[in-house]
């Protein structure tokens, strides 16, 4: 009987990160979403600009 061992190769492809699920991969695609985020990250670039020339 063999036993068998796991080896990791430190610095390689798989080491880095987790794949994203099905519902983050979703929410990368849905193209609401993308029109939500796109207006609330404007929302805070204007009340910075807005902010600052008070």
């Amino acid at each position: 009987m063999k036993k068998s061992k796991k080896y990791t190769i430190p610095y390689s492809n798989m080491s880095y990160g987790t794949e994203p699920g099905r519902f983050v991969r979703f929410l990368r695609v849905c193209f609401i979403n993308q029109i939500v985020q796109f207006f609330r990250l404007n929302l805070k670039i204007m009340r910075i600009v807005v902010g600052g020339h008070s």
